[in-house]
């Protein structure tokens, strides 16, 4: 059935369809908002404010580094004093002398941007923009993702090319089960704040430095509330529920935008819509990954929500490649 028969008058298939988007969009709605649901309210692990820090420059990176990780291991400390073990351990592998924290913030979730590679020197950059359930308790698996992308940038670069990666845990990520994940309210909150983070890069890497934005499921809403005239040059979505905008133009941005998903993630069959209910908008809109929203699609083999990153995988391949600026090396399904 093509997509003119597909709205004629009259036809059972046509009204089956509308009735099908009609009731998944009230669903989502019921769901976001009609229907919160409960959960068990973890009491707060105590730990210092953040770190004073000089503006970041290149010639200040090493003293935020110390800063951070000084932080770090203070809120291990409060951790441990508060019988909090698995925040404790966390914050004191990240206060160990090879970490490069460019941020931190042991209090609530936690905030943490990390830096892998020499940032200074680096002609390119990748940043990570994380999606749900990413917070210190889980930063772990964020922090595998980051150092896989690294091992492949460096198999991967070409003699004279310097790299760096960035693992942005810069926002209150939502639950993948809570009201919050099918909204964009997160994600607005949170687009002031990389915009913050790209200026800084600029900052230090310089204005020569080729930025990458490499945002996964809910962290493609934080970019694509983020894009409009962000100095990035490319944007790759991966297992993307959607932006928020109708086609990648809506953007409003200079980067290539990519997307991708693989054929085992289960994000394919979110219905992607989108609804504006008492100020709050519902649901992302069109998949990114179709015709219609034009971006520029790329192979990621099986990858399943979780398994973008994981080594040798041909998702992890083709996003170093977009990284590396390598567009014509990019395999397409």
């Amino acid at each position: 059935m093509g997509p003119a028969s597909e709205y004629r008058r009259g036809d059972g298939g046509g009204r089956r369809a509308g009735r099908w988007r009609r009731a998944a969009l009230a669903a989502l709605i019921t769901g976001a908002v009609v229907l919160p649901l409960s959960a068990a309210v973890r009491p707060e692990t105590p730990a210092p404010p953040p770190a004073s820090l000089a503006p970041l420059s290149a010639s200040t990176l090493d003293e935020a580094y110390a800063a951070n990780r000084a932080n770090a291991a203070e809120a291990a400390r409060m951790a441990a004093a508060h019988h909090d073990r698995g925040r404790a351990a966390t914050d004191r592998r990240l206060a160990a002398p090879a970490r490069h924290l460019l941020r931190f913030d042991g209090r609530g979730s936690g905030r943490v941007t990390e830096v892998l590679g020499d940032l200074a020197r680096a002609d390119r950059v990748a940043v990570l923009v994380p999606g749900s359930d990413t917070s210190l308790d889980t930063y772990g698996r964020f922090h595998a993702a980051a150092a896989a992308l690294h091992r492949q940038l460096a198999r991967q670069v070409p003699a004279g090319t310097h790299t760096a990666v960035v693992a942005w845990l810069g926002y209150e990520t939502p639950g993948t089960v809570s009201t919050t994940v099918t909204t964009t309210g997160r994600a607005e909150q949170a687009a002031p704040r990389l915009r913050t983070l790209v200026a800084d890069l600029r900052a230090i890497a310089g204005t020569g430095a080729r930025i990458s934005l490499l945002c996964h499921s809910y962290g493609s809403v934080v970019c694509g509330r983020s894009a409009a005239g962000l100095p990035v040059d490319d944007i790759a979505l991966v297992g993307s529920p959607g932006t928020g905008a109708d086609t990648a133009a809506d953007l409003h941005t200079r980067a290539r935008v990519w997307a991708a998903r693989g054929t085992d993630d289960w994000v394919e069959h979110v219905p992607h819509l989108s609804a504006d209910l008492f100020g709050t908008t519902v649901g992302f809109g069109t998949d990114p990954v179709s015709p219609a929203f034009g971006a520029r699609a790329f192979a990621a083999g099986d990858a399943g929500h979780s398994t973008y990153f994981s080594p040798g995988s041909t998702s992890l391949t083709n996003l170093a490649r977009i990284v590396l600026g390598e567009t014509k090396a990019v395999t397409h399904d």
